[in-house]
């Protein structure tokens, strides 16, 4: 902009040394002329000199707009030059990113640091449930379900808890409450003691039966603790939050699709964990048995042996690289194939679970595309297909998963376990906050449900 002024002054400054002598001979000519044409000339003078001078101005304005368009170029090429001596040929063809990258941060450093200001003194969140393992992805597969909880987290003059819902009567009403250890990772996160706080936990996910009710207390408090300090996590190329929630958690494949939604595929590459998005197909619905005992992922952990054998290691390697490629390629009728496992389900189902398998063939024998041991139990869920639009509108006819609900059912009547079916479907969207005070958003810029 600097240069575009001084080039437009330059400009006008030449326009006024060609131009002056042209004007005062002009004034002069007019001096001679009676008082009714020195009017009209002085009219038409003025006009022309109006319309030269705009059409002058335009053309300097585009002179100065090519100049200055010319200087960001070649200060753009001294940029690519600079880095490329300095990472080499190998790394060119990221150093055009990296500049856009800088430029970038430098742009919004300022809102940055007046957003982290913000500190709220309440928050709500809400986390849906999550199905881990999926079958053979063990520690590194998992989905969101539409079934949710909300944490609300309030500044207050003293501690407490209060739980309703599902588990209520079982979860801490202490420090040692998963929520209360997320919420303090994230206040230690952002360099702040934790102040009194009180609790609302409206626990709508079933607690302790491997849906996902600890990684959703984890990824609860830890957003509700960044929204209430003010604090925000770098999300592209590190996935700050992700790291928080698997350093409690110790495996990314609920605590993903918590944070994310959708289908997760989680690992750890050495120095961080890493997740990406697997393709929900369209239609897909969720029929989830819920016994009414709950499990301890402990006790089913401890059914595991060490080591596994090679024979098992490749059948599981194969099944879940052909469990993700079908839902990626949206093919229901290769899920069932993808969803066997040899690591986990056998010996989970001889020691612990016995029901599961009975689950698993009453359920596909009814139409089920696929059937697994939900997390670590003792859930079991199965995946149908042919949903479209609210399946209240739908004939029943269309899908299955009223049958595998009723199938599942008596098979669990038969192996006398008791419990319930809940029918549901995966959700793309993940933990997200839905009231905040003071609110994020004002008169002029609203965000989803005024937040």
């Amino acid at each position: 902009m600097a240069l575009r002024a001084a080039g437009l002054i330059t400009a006008g400054l030449c326009l006024d040394r060609v131009l002056g002598p042209v004007v005062s001979a002009m004034v002069a000519r007019i001096a001679r002329e009676p008082a009714e044409t020195r009017r009209l000339l002085l009219l038409s003078f003025v006009a022309g000199a109006a319309s030269s001078l705009a059409a002058a101005w335009s053309a300097m304005s585009r002179w100065a707009t090519k100049v200055e368009r010319a200087r960001e170029s070649w200060m753009w090429e001294r940029n690519f030059d600079k880095v490329k001596a300095t990472n080499g040929p190998s790394n060119n063809q990221f150093v055009l990113q990296n500049v856009y990258d800088r430029e970038m941060q430098e742009r919004i450093r300022a809102d940055v640091i007046e957003e982290m200001a913000i500190k709220r003194t309440s928050v709500t969140v809400r986390v849906p449930a999550t199905s881990a393992n999926m079958g053979p992805g063990f520690d590194c597969l998992g989905m969101a379900l539409d079934m949710w909880s909300e944490l609300t987290v309030e500044r207050a003059n003293e501690f407490s808890i209060e739980a309703f819902g599902e588990g209520s009567d079982h979860v801490p009403k202490d420090q040692s409450n998963l929520c209360c250890m997320g919420v303090q990772k994230a206040f230690e996160v952002a360099g702040e003691p934790v102040p009194p706080l009180k609790y609302i936990c409206k626990n709508r996910i079933p607690f302790a039966r491997g849906l996902g009710s600890s990684s959703a207390a984890i990824v609860a408090g830890l957003i509700a603790g960044l929204v209430l300090t003010g604090h925000k996590l770098s999300a592209w190329g590190e996935e700050s939050l992700l790291q928080l929630a698997a350093e409690i958690e110790g495996h990314p494949d609920n605590v993903a699709p918590a944070i994310y939604g959708g289908i997760q595929l989680g690992l750890h590459t050495g120095e961080r964990w890493m997740s990406e998005r697997v393709t929900v197909p369209a239609g897909m619905q969720v029929v989830v048995f819920i016994p009414e005992t709950i499990g301890k992922t402990s006790d089913a952990r401890a059914v595991l042996e060490p080591t596994v054998t090679r024979q098992a290691a490749v059948f599981n390697v194969g099944r879940v690289a052909w469990l993700v490629n079908a839902f990626n390629m949206q093919r229901f009728d290769n899920l069932k194939f993808g969803a066997q496992d040899q690591l986990h389900q056998p010996q989970r189902s001889a020691k612990v679970y016995p029901h599961l398998y009975p689950l698993i063939d009453a359920a596909t024998k009814a139409g089920a595309n696929a059937v697994f041991l939900s997390g670590a139990g003792p859930a079991v869920l199965a995946l149908t297909s042919g949903a479209s639009g609210d399946i209240f509108a739908q004939r029943e006819k269309e899908r299955v998963d009223t049958a595998v609900a009723k199938a599942m059912l008596a098979a669990t009547e038969e192996a006398g376990v008791n419990g319930q079916v809940f029918i549901t479907q995966p959700v793309e969207t993940g933990a997200h906050v839905v009231h905040a005070e003071p609110n994020f958003s004002n008169r002029l810029l609203r965000y989803r449900g005024d937040v």
